[in-house]
């Protein structure tokens, strides 16, 4: 473990001597169909850092491009993929999504900014997915989806899609309270391995490069993203699944109780910027 923990060290060193600041001079900004997304928010006051920066400035000129245009963004092929769903009858009841949200989508502006958040009937924090499979359960007579998969990941596009632009607004008090400082334990407790946290990279590393990729503060406000690297639309619990992977520790359950706290933690880490779903990434 010393030789892992020392070879870590001597990367996690060269790393922050390769490492590029963040431009502020000609920084881009980020709009999409001429809404303004707020990628730089300060940072509230319950965290360690002065600002909140979202993971679209971390990326390429070339990335960063994709996401500026609907048309060139390949997450919105699974938005399309999800407005079938949306309209196709599923389950014993004979419903479809749209049999009774009869305004569309569009019903749920303003839905991603808050969520995950407590849900007082369940007894417990939910997140976009367990509202979604709720929904199928309980309304449609239908089989819940997996959670992480194809199918969910584009229905949270779509309605994600409703609050671009809105700011980030998660509650993290009242009920909510205790699996909110469970996911904070969990971001910053070292496993695995290589003996790392999340914040080893997302807070005290940042803005460096490493492996060939530009280390961003791990915000949420993007998901689900289209990674480049496996070409399809990514949950933020699969993420974090994969990071965990990477430091060679076993992962949580996608849709456990553990990454669920993770989840609302890392997403009250994000308050104040955009909604920017779906996003584009490395």
């Amino acid at each position: 473990m010393k030789k892992i923990t020392t070879l870590c060290a001597a990367i996690s060193a060269l790393a922050l001597s390769t490492g590029f600041a963040i431009a502020e001079a000609d920084a881009p900004v980020l709009s999409i169909d001429g809404v303004v997304i707020a990628t730089r928010a300060p940072a509230p006051e319950y965290l360690d850092i002065d600002e909140v920066i979202s993971g679209w400035v971390f990326r390429t000129v070339e990335t960063q491009a994709l996401q500026m245009d609907d048309f060139d963004n390949p997450g919105m092929i699974f938005v399309d993929q999800a407005l079938d769903d949306w309209n196709e009858v599923n389950g014993s009841e004979g419903k479809s999504c749209a049999s009774c949200h009869t305004g569309g989508p569009e019903e749920f502006a303003g839905l991603r900014t808050v969520l995950p958040r407590w849900n007082e009937d369940a007894g417990a924090v939910w997140t976009m997915e367990d509202y979604i499979n709720n929904s199928l359960v309980e309304h449609m007579g239908a089989e819940p989806w997996k959670v992480g998969k194809a199918q969910m990941n584009a229905m949270v596009a779509l309605i994600s899609l409703q609050s671009r632009g809105m700011p980030m607004n998660v509650a993290i008090d009242g009920p909510a309270a205790e699996t909110w400082a469970l996911g904070e334990e969990i971001y910053f407790t070292r496993v695995g391995q290589l003996d790392m946290a999340c914040a080893n990279c997302h807070i005290d590393n940042y803005g460096v490069m490493i492996r060939a990729d530009h280390l961003s503060q791990g915000q949420s406000n993007g998901f689900p993203a289209y990674r480049l690297k496996n070409a399809k639309l990514n949950g933020i619990q699969s993420r974090f699944s994969g990071c965990m992977k990477n430091i060679r520790a076993t992962p949580y359950a996608v849709g456990g109780p553990e990454f669920t706290a993770l989840e609302l933690y890392v997403a009250s880490r994000g308050n104040g910027l955009s909604v920017e779903g779906p996003s584009v990434r490395n």
